[in-house]
């Protein structure tokens, strides 16, 4: 068996000093480093994934951009395709309004009266008008609708009527006749405003107004029916003397032709 040979707890000499046992101490702990005490590591934290949100919400923002430019550039396209459409149809075919003419007016019956004690007034009209409607078209057809008619004299309305429904093809005239009458009971301000303008010199200003719905054909094509406002003025009319009815003048009388536009509760 072989000898062991333990060292000794007395500190050795080196030539007579003295050697301190923490330096044998250290050097041992040196040579086996197995004996020191592990460093404690941290634990692992992960960062939060900031730039994973930020992606999402730059991707979600071009998206919207994206959608937004497209929208635009089909509504410009449909547009433009409108107007080209539009330009094509107005170079082919020259559309025209129709034309309306007041050709005769006659006043048979003009009555405004007062009872005796100045409460009511009341009010009694009949008007026969002759009319014609001319399309100056070569390719369009217009069907109108039946006509309501209102004539009025300074914002009074002073007589009502109809016209039927009839079309209107190409290079056509058409003439009809019509009865306006009345039988109506006025208030204060509307009873003033119809005694001035009977007693004028020059005669009492008369608006006859014609609103109907008209459809236009194109050959096979059709198109919805669209409301319009026929507004004829510069009538000249006079009170009837006796049963003889009286001529209004319808010279200077001139009808235009507007369309109406009925959005939802308003009409343009």
């Amino acid at each position: 068996m072989t000898d062991r040979v333990y060292p000794s707890s007395k500190p050795t000499t080196n030539g007579g000093a003295a050697v301190p046992a923490v330096a044998t101490t250290t050097a041992a702990a040196t040579a086996n480093p197995s004996n020191t005490k592990p460093q404690l590591r941290q634990p692992y934290r992960p960062q939060p994934q900031y730039h994973h949100r930020r992606h999402r919400r730059s991707n979600c923002h071009c998206n919207f951009c994206c959608c937004c430019f497209w929208s635009i550039l089909i509504i410009l396209a449909l547009a433009l395709l409108a107007a080209i459409a539009g330009a094509a149809v107005y170079i082919l075919y020259r559309p025209h309004r129709p034309e309306f003419t007041l050709t005769s007016v006659r006043i048979a019956k003009l009555n405004l009266t007062t009872s005796s004690d100045l409460s009511t007034s009341h009010l009694t009209t009949l008007f026969n008008l002759t009319l014609s409607s001319k399309n100056p078209n070569n390719h369009l057809t217009f069907s109108y609708e039946p006509f309501a008619l209102s004539l009025s004299s300074s914002d009074v309305q002073i007589g009502n009527g109809s016209i039927p429904a009839f079309t209107s093809g190409t290079k056509n005239s058409t003439f009809f006749r019509s009865i306006l009458s009345t039988s109506q009971d006025l208030d204060v301000e509307s009873v003033k405003s119809l005694r001035s303008d009977l007693r004028k010199k020059t005669g009492v200003a008369l608006e006859l107004q014609m609103d109907t719905k008209v459809k236009v054909a194109m050959g096979k094509l059709k198109s919805k029916k669209v409301g319009i406002r026929v507004t004829c003025e510069g009538i000249k009319g006079a009170v009837p003397k006796g049963k003889s009815p009286s001529v209004a003048s319808v010279a200077n009388s001139k009808c235009k032709v507007d369309l109406r536009i009925k959005i939802w509760k308003w009409t343009f």
